[in-house]
């Protein structure tokens, strides 16, 4: 799933405006927001335990920062 982002975000920057590119950007973030669904979930049913919830959420949430920081300075 982690390489969902690098790749909507590359094909979003070969779009000849930054409204088409936001739209790859969105669908980026949207991924990271499914990864944290996916996260949470394994740690629920104790895939992952405690530590490594921790050190992944804040890894995704740095992502989900990262990419709404681009979307805002687009301001398309």
């Amino acid at each position: 799933m982690l390489y969902f982002y690098p790749s909507n975000i590359a094909e979003g920057s070969s779009k000849s405006s930054d409204k088409h590119f936001s739209h790859y950007l969105e669908m980026s973030l949207g991924s990271a927001f499914e990864w944290e669904t996916q996260i949470i979930i394994a740690h629920r049913q104790e895939y992952i335990n405690k530590e490594q919830y921790t050190q992944l959420e804040n890894k995704i949430q740095k992502l989900q920062r990262m990419i709404s920081s681009f979307q805002e300075r687009l301001k398309c």
